[in-house]
């Protein structure tokens, strides 16, 4: 080969392959290109998610990683990684329904999520039926010719309402209806593919990264079948997950047992510290005994009931509004599952999208606040606490 010119050198460096050894963690392949020694290795790449990789809109041996750890982590067949959480939701969603399909969705659920359903409802007249989550009678009694899809939250998001998903993937036994589990509130408490579900979703950006530095989801599937039918939407959506964001929440699943363990305990101590406030009204946390679902919890999150909690402020919206403005350890911020506390108002934020009727039928009041736990001392949090209540109200 003759020397080649220090510009085509510059744009074709050597690419060196390990030998003798091997990469103990898993390496980022930021590159969004591979290459090919035939054009028929290349066409046959394009053929699935299973054959070789070659542009990583299609798959990504980073994402792959990710992808691979997770349906193992839930008991999967095969697990599709995303952008965010919104695009595992999307890609689910958008990717099994079609124009006049039904779903069976419970009343209390992501703000995100409602305002997708309803934007599907509206553009392509998807029927929705909203339920409890608590009764396999008022599902089975939802269940019309054209239902698709049962959608549920494992904790709902912000009133922590557990759902019975046993209970309601057996109501819906022999229908042909797929059920999607939320699961983002309980990753390592509960495994709702052993459960009866069909597809587990994460916002990975929470407990699963954990760090706050990352952005994605990921959707898991009990059939390869179904898992391929959302594959081919999901890479025409563009919804792909980022090789370095994947890698990153690689690195977080290695400490997830421990940190949502911790942050489980904590949150269980707060939520009885504030029971006895005088300031709050009610505390929503499955691990206190007078939650509505306390002792289904105990029977379905045996390891903890994870590190949100919300609560009730006697002076409603005002109240809820100051005490989140009135924190200083404690950030107000809109995500969950940081190493680091986070407080917000779901009327004002989260679910700026339902007025009054619908926060009340969510079971989310004026004043209602959310608290995700991080890993700080519980005392040091309890003071921070103390010190909004009594700004609050």
């Amino acid at each position: 080969m003759t020397e080649r010119d220090p510009q085509t050198r510059a744009v074709h460096p050597p690419v060196p392959v390990p030998a003798g050894s091997r990469p103990l963690g898993v390496p980022i392949y930021q590159g969004h290109l591979f290459g090919f020694e035939s054009a028929d290795a290349l066409a046959a790449a394009f053929q699935g998610p299973d054959e070789a990789f070659f542009y990583s809109r299609m798959g990504n041996p980073t994402v792959r990683a990710l992808e691979e750890a997770l349906a193992d982590l839930e008991g999967g067949a095969r697990a599709l990684a995303t952008a965010s959480g919104m695009g595992a939701i999307n890609a689910v969603l958008t990717g099994l329904l079609r124009s006049g399909d039904h779903v069976i969705a419970q009343a209390s659920l992501y703000g995100g999520t409602h305002a997708l359903l309803n934007d599907l409802a509206d553009r392509w007249g998807v029927e929705v039926t909203r339920v409890g989550g608590d009764d396999p009678a008022e599902v089975r009694d939802a269940l019309r010719p054209h239902t698709r899809l049962l959608y549920l939250e494992t904790i709902s998001n912000p009133t922590t309402h557990v759902t019975d998903v046993p209970a309601l993937t057996a109501a819906l036994a022999g229908s042909g209806v797929l059920t999607a589990v939320d699961n983002t509130f309980s990753p390592l408490l509960f495994a709702p593919l052993a459960h009866g579900a069909d597809i587990v979703l994460h916002s990975t950006t929470k407990y699963i990264g954990g760090h706050g530095d990352i952005l994605g989801g990921a959707a898991v599937f009990a059939d390869a079948a179904v898992h391929r039918r959302v594959w081919e939407h999901s890479v025409e959506l563009g919804s792909t997950a980022d090789p370095f964001a994947a890698w990153l929440a690689v690195r977080g699943l290695a400490t997830l047992p421990m940190r949502i363990a911790r942050q489980s305990a904590t949150a269980r101590d707060l939520a009885g510290r504030l029971a006895a406030h005088p300031s709050v009204t009610r505390v929503h946390y499955p691990g206190v005994p007078d939650h509505p679902q306390h002792d289904l919890a105990e029977r379905l999150l045996p390891y903890g009931h994870g590190g949100v909690l919300s609560f009730e402020l006697a002076g409603g919206r005002d109240a809820g509004r100051v005490f989140t403005e009135a924190v200083r350890l404690i950030s107000l911020g809109p995500s969950l599952g940081d190493v680091a506390s986070l407080v917000m108002h779901p009327a004002s934020t989260s679910h700026r999208q339902l007025d009054a009727a619908a926060l009340a039928a969510a079971g989310i009041g004026e004043g209602t606040v959310r608290l995700s736990v991080g890993l700080e001392a519980p005392d040091d949090l309890w003071a921070d606490i103390e010190e909004a209540l009594a700004k609050a109200v």
